[in-house]
């Protein structure tokens, strides 16, 4: 195997709360290989939007390194491509010109950038509201838009800070199942944050299991079981207790936490 593509070396970070310092992540070490889908687990409060932002170069870290095949993160770049919950569409434009807004901000010649759009929404299923606007879509129909703008930059790394949360269940499966056909396809490296046991099984090849405050790696799992994965197979819910209770120990920890908090106020 080659040189990580994404390579987390000692990691903190430490934010300022209310008179006092609040450690969010500790002693981060990660390396992980071009061409990998990996997943960040963990409950809210363990970290995992801190770190994905970090590594987008949003929030750098208090100390250690990041960097991208061997050069240092210190703000966003092209070759990561962020795709959020909120979807993160521009209102007042057509699925089409979101889709295309990066390309024009580069300058790809318009007939490029059109060809691009094009073979994007019809990847993602879009063509027929190309000319719709964001109000007039569906909650997935707007990630799809979401995740062909950043496609259209052709990023060869994805970070994806919980994409599906705000979806129904059946929709959110639709998603997953394109996001993998379109992983396989274009051999991107994808960081992928989800507090879903199952998504996390049914998508990754690696989840990392991060522990409540401060965020470190409580567990890193290679995840063995064969493309397309059944929910219902033994194996696979092996896999989601297994997890699960490394999950619940820091939702215990949470609240504990919290209820100590709550008593010193």
């Amino acid at each position: 195997m080659g040189a990580p593509h994404i390579c987390i070396e000692g990691v903190n970070k430490v934010f300022a709360s209310e008179g006092r310092e609040v450690v969010a992540l500790q002693d981060i070490h990660l390396e992980i290989p071009r061409g990998q889908f990996t997943c960040l687990l963990g409950p809210s409060g363990c970290g995992k939007s801190t770190l994905l932002n970090a590594v987008a170069g949003f929030a750098p870290p208090s100390s250690g390194a990041i960097t991208v095949d061997g050069l240092p993160v210190s703000a966003p770049g092209p070759q990561r491509g962020m795709v959020f919950q909120e979807y993160a569409l521009f209102p007042w434009m057509t699925v089409a010109q979101n889709v295309g807004f990066g390309l024009e901000i580069k300058g790809v010649p318009r007939a490029e950038a059109a060809a691009t759009v094009e073979r994007l929404l019809g990847m993602l299923s879009l063509l027929d509201f190309r000319q719709r606007y964001p109000k007039d879509l569906s909650g997935g129909m707007r990630q799809r838009a979401a995740i062909a703008r950043v496609l259209a930059l052709d990023s060869p790394i994805m970070l994806m800070d919980e994409p599906f949360g705000a979806l129904d269940a059946l929709t959110r499966r639709n998603l997953q199942d394109e996001l993998l056909r379109i992983w396989a396809e274009l051999k991107k490296t994808i960081l992928f944050v989800t507090h879903s046991i199952e998504e996390a099984i049914y998508l990754a090849d690696r989840i990392v299991v991060m522990s409540y405050r401060p965020g470190t790696v409580k567990r890193d799992v290679l995840v063995e079981l064969p493309r397309v994965r059944d929910p219902a197979d033994p194996a696979f819910n092996a896999l989601k207790r297994e997890l699960g209770m490394l999950v619940m120990e820091e939702q215990q920890r949470h609240h504990l936490a919290e209820l100590r908090m709550a008593a010193v106020d």
